[in-house]
């Protein structure tokens, strides 16, 4: 029975309303195997998937800019962009911070973060244990958050103490954890891999029965099986030459692993979880399907389709966390993507090449994304001459050309 299972020896460490009802949270009737989130990451294609993500989002440069009419430059001077491009706190990287961030969101839905102020301005971004903190809706429809410290105080804290990134959500206030939504296919996936460990710790088969037409008793039955299990039993003895005397036979029962199918087993439960991440398959490590002719474009994918959803929400919900209603219209948080799409070294010099030729780019605006000094003479913008206009034409009073 459930409440016999939750009471249990094995579950002797729930002991408050919260833990049991965590527990409940994560519990998932397939497969008999309960899916939290510190199980999940224990599958393979479960790790892979947050730390691809995770990575990928904390290598990007993460800068405040300061929009002007004509320019969006890196506003270093501001209070919030050594927070965000360089350290969060004392005991973080910016690096590390955003690992997390991603984490928290792949993992539970929802990443929270206090804004420790100091005189009104904020110095430094605490993040939050997401199980440690609820958001509620309060009568006037104003969200608040009742936080658990490390300490075990709490206290209710308002949405501008609190900045809240929240996955895919249904309600406007709790994102949805992609682990809990795919509980299913990751309890099979583990369930698989658990019974995939355990014939393999018995020789990789899925078992036999040794007979024998003599009478034994049951001590002789005992030591029979205590030593064929000691010379035959564990992967380093599979497939050992058997020697049977006193008239024993060995009948192998059931199917191996090919039959079974575990192989295709779990290449479909690796695809599915990929699929819930929106990660390629090559990039956790599977590339059956991948080629020499695919595997750019499935990079640039990953970028439009699994990364920059998370881009935008940080990006966004930064920029309503950090800045007041009249900063926004001049500060905006950006990560700069241009090194996860700039492809390979050919195809980046044709862009290149074909920018300048019509005038975008000038060269000191391609060694700026290459990270090279400008150089002198550097800002010119070409303009062809096949695509100049008749300088006969132009009407300069009135500003216009006549484009024959």
């Amino acid at each position: 029975m459930l409440i016999d299972s939750i009471f249990s020896k094995s579950h002797e460490s729930i002991g408050t309303s919260k833990e049991l009802y965590d527990y409940l949270a994560g519990t998932s009737i397939v497969a008999g195997v309960r899916v939290t989130p510190e199980i999940a990451m224990r599958h393979a294609a479960v790790y892979s998937c947050v730390r691809v993500l995770s990575q990928s989002v904390g290598q990007l440069p993460l800068n405040v800019k300061r929009i002007t009419d004509d320019s969006a430059n890196n506003a270093v001077d501001h209070r919030s962009y050594k927070l965000l491009h360089d350290a969060p706190n004392g005991y973080m990287t910016s690096l590390e911070w955003r690992e997390m961030l991603v984490a928290h969101l792949c993992m539970r839905g929802n990443h929270y973060v206090f804004k420790n102020k100091v005189r009104g301005e904020v110095r430094e971004l605490l993040p939050l244990n997401p199980d440690a903190v609820r958001p509620k809706i309060t009568d006037d429809y104003d969200i608040v958050y009742d936080v658990t410290f490390a300490n075990g105080t709490s206290d209710i804290l308002t949405k501008d103490e609190i900045i809240h990134f929240r996955d895919l959500t249904l309600d406007g206030v709790i994102g949805l954890s992609v682990i809990q939504q795919m509980a299913n296919s990751i309890s099979l996936g583990v369930a698989t891999e658990k019974h995939s460990q355990m014939m393999f710790n018995n020789g990789a088969r899925l078992g036999g029965v040794l007979s024998t037409e003599n009478n034994i008793t049951g001590d002789q039955i005992k030591l029979i099986r205590s030593e064929w299990d000691k010379v035959h039993g564990g992967v380093e003895n599979a497939h050992k030459t058997a020697i049977l005397t006193g008239g024993l036979k060995w009948t192998q029962i059931g199917l191996s692993n090919e039959d079974a199918q575990f192989v295709d087993q779990k290449k479909l439960q690796r695809s599915e979880i990929a699929g819930g991440f929106r990660v390629p398959p090559h990039k956790i490590g599977d590339l059956e399907n991948a080629t020499f002719s695919n595997i750019e474009h499935q990079a640039l994918e990953f970028v439009t389709d699994a990364l920059m959803p998370y881009l935008v929400r940080i990006e966004q919900t930064l920029n309503m966390g950090l800045f007041g209603p009249t900063e926004r219209n001049r500060l905006k948080v950006k990560f700069n993507v241009n090194g996860l799409l700039r492809g390979d070294m050919k195809s980046r010099g044709e862009f290149y090449t074909k920018m300048v030729m019509m005038g975008a780019y000038s060269p000191n605006d391609i060694r700026k994304f290459e990270d090279e000094n400008p150089r002198e003479g550097g800002d010119i913008y070409l303009t062809p001459v096949n695509m100049t206009t008749n300088p006969e034409s132009v009407n300069y009073d009135e500003g216009t050309a006549d484009a024959s």
